[in-house]
């Protein structure tokens, strides 16, 4: 299972994942933290991003996607981390800590964290 950070998670609804990351999540099954939901329909809000939310066929899309609560276990261990950011972000990768499901981001801060499981994927130019 992997836990995919919000961006990713857009990337894949938009179709607009880079070929290393197809490939790595073509492998396992996808799960995100609550906080996501919450996430990508405030970016929708702000006009961040253009993700139909009543579209039938993400809805379908999401709904089959793992959910992790946060719960006591993830509030701590989000105060844990070795960096901070925001807070969205602390609680995706604390999600990671507790379950021990690697994290699929592009978050540079994150990526150099020593206690964020993370998934791996060979780094290559994309090719369109």
């Amino acid at each position: 299972m992997l836990n995919l950070d919000t961006h990713i998670l857009i990337y894949a609804l938009q179709g607009e994942l880079k070929s290393n990351e197809v490939e790595l999540l073509a492998r396992d099954q996808w799960s995100i933290s609550d906080i996501v939901h919450w996430e990508v329909a405030k970016l929708v809000q702000l006009g961040r991003i253009e993700v139909d939310l009543d579209d039938r066929q993400v809805v379908r899309a999401l709904s089959r996607i793992h959910r992790w609560p946060i719960d006591q276990a993830v509030a701590r261990a989000s105060t844990r981390l070795d960096f901070r950011g925001d807070p969205a972000d602390e609680i995706i990768a604390a999600t990671s800590v507790v379950h021990g499901v690697p994290l699929v981001t592009r978050d540079a801060v994150i990526r150099k964290s020593a206690i964020v499981p993370l998934a791996t994927w060979r780094e290559r130019p994309d090719h369109p």
